[in-house]
């Protein structure tokens, strides 16, 4: 599937005027509160009308407003899950799911009832109705009956924003199956870069109602521009071992291993690490007698001023790319230089898998 987003609208003394074009897989649109990225996706699902803009998907063009093309949202063929599950609360969830397929094209094949309610785990909830659910179950049932309705993509307005950490830590696994396990491509808005970097294929990053840049999660989230706290880098790598008794995860990289403070990944399984530059310590000598569990050998490939008397430094190791943020003083007596052989010391409890 390829979608082409190009849209302008002035709401109020904000203006939105961005575009993206996506080939499937997860796009997530990524910024902070205020950034447009909500406008943006309701313009995409036919909520609102830009004052300018036009969307195509797969060639169709559903809204062209040089031309007067505006196919209504009921034609678009689009799910959309809210930030909250907004499920009918006087139907069951059986119930609740089986509405979505009302929507279905009668031509359409739709998507096997007891398929997505396996790949949900909502097997047990389907005869509950949404008051006795949780946060995390609701959205995982109004996730359901979006793909019952067989959409030809899948629009995620902050859904995991309304619940608390466990409940995110409960969804995001399903989320995960839902990339992997189903061919219906995703537009995903979020400001949060652990659900970014954990789900997206390819990151819009919106600021002022504009785009500000557009690839990777390891390209996006390594940019001075994104927000120092979250700014990092994301690694992949697949799962080695688990320690049970330490509730540690052992992921191997390219040409290393990192542990990260999670038990509950499979053995075999591909992941991708969130480090943010902020917890990178740099030593010019393999450090002993540290807590930290994981220390990366490699040479600085990258020396980069980032204002406030601070430096980010860009690490390779093997195949991979570590961020530290250090300050300029630590540069200087240190005697960094670029190609400089450096170890990158890493705080586990600072991984986010």
């Amino acid at each position: 599937m390829t979608l082409i987003v190009q849209a302008r609208q002035a709401l109020g003394e904000f203006v939105l005027d961005a575009g993206f074009t996506s080939d499937g897989g997860v796009t997530a649109l990524f910024g902070p509160s205020g950034s447009g990225k909500t406008s943006l996706v309701r313009l995409i699902a036919g909520l609102s009308k830009p004052d300018h803009g036009r969307l195509m998907v797969d060639g169709e063009v559903l809204l062209d407003t040089e031309n007067r093309i505006f196919v209504p949202k009921h034609r678009r063929r689009f799910g959309y899950v809210f930030q909250e599950g907004r499920l009918f609360p006087h139907l069951s969830v059986r119930q609740n799911l089986n509405y979505g397929r009302w929507f279905a094209p009668k031509t359409m094949q739709t998507e096997n009832f007891d398929r997505i309610v396996e790949l949900l785990g909502i097997g047990a909830l389907l005869v509950r109705r949404p008051g006795k659910l949780s946060g995390g179950e609701k959205q995982r049932v109004a996730i359901g009956r979006a793909l019952l309705c067989a959409p030809r993509l899948l629009l995620m307005d902050e859904p995991l924003a309304a619940l608390d950490d466990q409940r995110k830590a409960e969804i995001l696994p399903y989320l995960e199956r839902l990339r992997d396990e189903t061919s219906t491509p995703i537009v995903y808005v979020s400001h949060s870069v652990s659900e970014v970097a954990r789900l997206a294929d390819r990151v819009v990053m919106m600021k002022d109602g504009r785009v500000e840049a557009v690839g990777t999660p390891s390209e996006v989230l390594s940019l001075p521009s994104t927000d120092r706290r979250d700014a990092g880098a994301v690694l992949t790598g697949t799962v080695e071992t688990i320690d049970i008794p330490h509730w540690l995860a052992t992921i191997r990289l390219s040409q290393a291993q990192i542990v990260v403070p999670n038990a509950r990944v499979e053995e075999g399984r591909s992941v991708r690490v969130h480090i943010p530059e902020r917890d990178v310590m740099v030593a010019t000598q393999r450090p002993e007698g540290l807590s930290a569990l994981n220390i990366l050998e490699g040479i600085i490939a990258a020396i980069e001023p980032d204002g406030d008397g601070m430096v980010r430094i860009r690490i390779r190791c093997g195949d991979d790319m570590v961020l530290a943020r250090i300050t300029a003083l630590s540069v200087e007596r240190l005697d960094l230089k670029l190609e400089k052989p450096v170890f990158a010391v890493i705080k586990t409890v600072a991984l986010e898998r």
